[in-house]
């Protein structure tokens, strides 16, 4: 398994289009770092192709990726006293805890129906994030969606940093987050083949840190 350095260089060897990209790509690993080792979680949103994105991204950061992950022996102890726990163990793994935003239907319907839609991930930001060192990682091909930003304005109130992943043009999100990833294009369907080999290069960095 490659360092993290060397997975971004592959990355940008073969996406030389996000060269432009490097600094805050690095910025953005060292955020998620810190949440890790801090014992926060990774917030993930999005609309449309970006909701599968956040989606895509908590499946990679929650189980092995690239690598196994094998449970570490004193894990494993844990499971000594327990009915089938050698089974138990051999098959968890390691996990970078993570949640998808995106995928809370019944609180987004209800929160959209009995409050606001442009708030649904807003009042997820503040419920999981307020008590707890946690990032949010928002994408938005314009980095203008409404529920998109008005997340990242409240992660920001509570004081926890936001990466965000968009397009090449300045936005509300560009502003407004710790980390703005932007793409070289600007066209949506364009920003989003570009978005996915962006986030699994970090998913893989932060596996090879960890694990």
């Amino acid at each position: 398994m490659e360092k993290p350095a060397g997975l971004l260089d592959d990355l940008l060897q073969r996406y030389p289009c996000l060269e432009s990209t490097r600094e805050d790509i690095c910025l953005a690993f060292r955020l998620l770092c810190e949440c890790y080792e801090n014992g926060g979680k990774i917030l993930v949103c999005g609309n449309g192709g970006s909701a599968a994105d956040s989606e895509h991204i908590v499946g990679e950061l929650m189980k092995g990726f690239l690598l196994k992950r094998s449970l570490s022996d004193a894990s494993i102890k844990l499971f000594k006293d327990i009915d089938n726990g050698a089974y138990l163990a051999s098959r968890l793994q390691g996990a970078i805890p993570a949640i998808s935003l995106t995928s809370q239907t019944a609180l987004i319907s209800a929160y959209s129906n009995d409050v606001s839609s442009d708030m649904v991930y807003a009042q997820q930001v503040w419920g999981y994030a307020k008590n707890s060192p946690d990032v949010l990682v928002a994408l938005s091909t314009s980095g203008n969606s409404a529920n998109i930003v008005n997340a990242v304005k409240t992660a920001a109130a509570i004081g926890r940093k936001s990466i965000g992943i968009t397009g090449s043009n300045k936005s509300k999100m560009s502003e407004l987050c710790t980390a703005s990833i932007r793409m070289s294009e600007d066209e949506t369907f364009k920003v989003q083949e570009l978005t996915m080999p962006v986030y699994h290069a970090i998913c893989a960095m932060l596996e090879a840190t960890y694990f």
